[in-house]
């Protein structure tokens, strides 16, 4: 079976990640918004401890880290945590990835706020749902998800924009919000959702 996503791919893309999602372009619309809204509604304090999953070359986890965090990130691409490393020196990185058992460091971890952007759109809707409870586990109690990614709050929205956007547009697993709401809260997860730009949006989740 080929691997639709390998690391392999990320690794090559680790030297222009942090210049691609500026483009401001699909499907990076609103790139700079959504990882402030996910900061916003996340409402961090001073010691919170964060995990940031797909923490790529650390963009989102710097945000948290500037705020007084105390941030882990977790990747399955070597390059992007070698970047992500970098950025910030003395945060902690793991190689992990979602799809599987979490790392054995997580045993005695816990978390306030799990938070995500731009990586859940690999994975099916059952996937998802699938790794938001296998994370939830980690969580302290009253903490929660916010997972900022590629969403559209309908078909039509979705269809709208890959339509008018041409041969730019790649085919992947993007949140439908219509679908993923009610589906999430069908397996006894509470979700409040925002569309932070016509291609993303932001969701909070919590047992």
């Amino acid at each position: 079976m080929i691997e639709p996503y390998p690391a392999s791919d990320f690794d090559e893309w680790a030297d222009t990640y942090d210049q691609d999602v500026l483009s401001n372009r699909f499907p990076f619309l609103g790139y700079a918004l959504t990882l402030d809204r996910i900061v916003q509604l996340s409402e961090p304090r001073a010691g919170m401890q964060i995990l940031d999953v797909g923490t790529g070359t650390g963009k989102l986890a710097r945000k948290f880290h500037d705020l007084g965090c105390t941030v882990t990130g977790i990747d399955y691409s070597t390059k992007m945590l070698e970047k992500a490393a970098q950025n910030l020196p003395g945060v902690i990185l793991l190689k992990a990835d979602l799809r599987h058992d979490l790392p054995e460091e997580f045993q005695n971890l816990r978390f306030d706020r799990i938070v995500s952007a731009y990586v859940f759109h690999h994975f099916p809707l059952t996937e998802k749902i699938s790794i938001i409870h296998k994370l939830s586990g980690i969580l302290n109690p009253r903490g929660f998800l916010v997972i900022g990614d590629i969403s559209f709050q309908n078909l039509s929205a979705n269809e709208l924009v890959k339509s008018s956007t041409g041969s730019e547009w790649e085919e992947e697993e993007y949140w439908i919000a219509s679908e993923a709401i009610p589906s999430m809260k069908e397996h006894s997860l509470k979700v409040d959702y925002e569309q932070t730009s016509p291609c993303a949006g932001v969701y909070c989740i919590s047992l």
